[in-house]
């Protein structure tokens, strides 16, 4: 009977014993969930980024252009004055069009908060609690 008292009590013992273990590779795999979202968001933001700016190069060419066009167009009445104004038209277009994608990509990444980090560190506090899970959280807890 002590053999089996004995066998109990290291197995509780070694439970106990796991729990740094298990709270660090639980801390771990947090943190890299983390990292992975804000990477994932970061190269949301950056291409978004990237598209408004190249809108905002056109932009910025476009008036040049539509400058060289008034100017054509007041100095001499030729049809040059036309295609530059034709050419200004055309450059805002792409922008425009530059522009749409980028804000709706830059959409995409909102909210900054991480998310799933969030609510995968709730269910973590929750299981550590003894709460379990609410009804509509993933169960993230193999049992068996």
């Amino acid at each position: 009977m002590t053999d089996t008292r004995d066998r109990k009590s290291r197995s509780l013992f070694g439970l106990v014993g796991d729990i740094p273990k298990l709270v660090k590779n639980l801390v771990k795999g947090e943190i890299d969930l983390l990292k992975a979202e804000m990477i994932a968001k970061a190269k949301v933001f950056g291409l978004a980024a990237g598209l408004l700016i190249g809108a905002l190069v056109i932009v910025l060419y476009a008036i040049g252009v539509l400058l060289t066009a008034a100017v054509m167009g007041l100095a001499t009445v030729m049809p040059a004055w036309l295609a530059a104004l034709l050419l200004a038209v055309v450059m805002l277009i792409v922008a425009g069009i530059l522009g749409f994608v980028g804000w709706n990509r830059f959409k995409k990444g909102l909210p900054l908060t991480p998310k799933r980090t969030i609510d995968s560190v709730k269910d973590d506090i929750n299981a550590v609690k003894g709460l379990g899970n609410k009804p509509g959280q993933h169960d993230r807890i193999t049992r068996s």
